[in-house]
């Protein structure tokens, strides 16, 4: 907070220079009107630094509220032209000061003010000047006619300062949403370009995968029933693998798909995904206590997104380790994943990349909760508790599971 008012001493702003020159303006017109009113007006002494102030201060409010300023200072004026008389030699009704105030406020309520107060206000000072000022004959038809033209000329020199300042704003504004929408088809083209990179990449490698797997039992001689078996696997998973790559791949090359836009696993899919895990070798068995296919969508994702982080992680920090998955459906989703001690245990919570973090995330973004941790036999457990019904606001979800996973 010190440091902030020594930089607003020390270099103020735009609008603090304004307003220390609006309070200067008005000590200037108050020490002029002062001691120069007895001159024009007969007033007691005790009562001219009032009269004054009524003439110079209303300046004050010209930033704060002009339409306010105005009202005191035509009120003001009208008081005076009625209340008090003036000096022989004088023939205005209020005092030179007075008329500058009221003009300046004028051009104040033009600028800022809405557009009825400001034709009330134009309406208002020109019947002032008009019926108060001095004239007879032409030079009363004059004045009479000339304060409302030339009253009329100041606020409409205030309305085109503030159009031209309302329409630069506006040109600011249009600029930036375009170098927003800029900035947007440069990310979305750098999307595609990282897209199209990816998919010469990781595509064409995984469909050599898959070929080599496929050929493989025609290629090699003295193949046994078992490896062939091995093979199909190999190809099976790598075919699987490259669709999913392929579905997110296209996601990101779409400009403004939604992911969940894109086809997701569905609840149902996990039996595909423990099935495939135990082509892939992994001594997998489970158990499935309810329909899967009611499930809904965001729910489901969620369900094989977890099954499939905890069967990665049994597969590797746990090789030839067997694996026990319980799905229950009742008031609640329920999935435990456990495997025994493999060749390597060495997972803790937070460790290991963002497996884990990102299941958590899943979990606690569809309103679920998740426990992971080493058992005592050596082995490790992943426990998830999901609801059946998502939470409504689906980009909440998005952002809760990109935040946690540090996307």
């Amino acid at each position: 907070m010190k440091q902030k008012s020594r930089a607003w001493l020390g270099r103020p702003d735009a609008r603090t220079w304004f307003d220390l020159c609006t309070v200067l303006v008005a000590l200037i017109c108050y020490a002029v009107a002062w001691p120069t009113l007895h001159l024009t007006h007969a007033v007691p002494t005790a009562a001219q630094p009032f009269i004054a102030a009524l003439a110079a201060f209303p300046v004050l409010l010209v930033r704060i509220n002009p339409a306010l300023g105005w009202a005191i200072s035509a009120g003001s004026a009208l008081v005076i032209a009625l209340a008090i008389p003036h000096q022989p030699n004088n023939e205005l009704p209020f005092e030179v000061v007075h008329v500058l105030s009221l003009l300046l406020l004028l051009f104040a309520v033009a600028l800022r003010a809405q557009g009825q107060i400001v034709a009330a206000a134009w309406a208002a000072t020109a019947l002032l000047f008009s019926t108060t000022m001095p004239g007879e004959g032409d030079a009363f038809a004059n004045a009479a006619w000339g304060w409302p033209v030339a009253l009329a000329a100041l606020v409409l020199f205030g309305l085109l300062i503030r159009w031209l300042v309302l329409s630069r704003r506006q040109l600011v504004r249009q600029e930036e949403e375009n170098e927003v929408e800029r900035a947007r088809r440069a990310i979305l083209e750098e999307k595609a370009r990282i897209a199209r990179d990816l998919h010469d990449v990781v595509a064409h490698h995984m469909s050599l995968v898959v070929v080599q797997a496929q050929t493989a039992p025609y290629r090699v001689e003295g193949v046994t029933p078992a490896a062939r078996a091995e093979f199909e696997s190999i190809g099976a998973t790598a075919r699987e693998a490259l669709n999913e790559i392929r579905g997110m791949l296209g996601v990101l090359r779409s400009d403004g798909q939604l992911p969940e836009h894109a086809p997701q696993p569905k609840a149902a899919d996990v039996i595909g995904l423990f099935e495939g895990a135990q082509r892939a070798g992994v001594r997998i068995a489970w158990t499935v206590d309810g329909p899967l296919d009611t499930v809904s969508e965001i729910i489901g994702l969620a369900l094989y997104r977890i099954a499939q982080e905890s069967l990665s992680n049994a597969s590797r920090h746990a090789p030839d380790a067997p694996v026990q998955v319980h799905i229950t459906r009742g008031a609640e989703l329920l999935l435990t994943v456990t495997n025994g001690p493999g060749v390597t245990v060495a997972r803790t919570i937070g460790n290991g990349g963002h497996g884990i973090a990102g299941m958590q995330a899943r979990a606690l973004a569809v309103g679920g909760d998740i426990s992971a941790g080493p058992r005592a036999d050596g082995g490790f457990e992943v426990r998830a508790s999901l609801p059946l019904a998502a939470p409504g606001n689906t980009g909440q979800i998005t952002a809760v599971f990109d935040a946690a996973t540090n996307r």
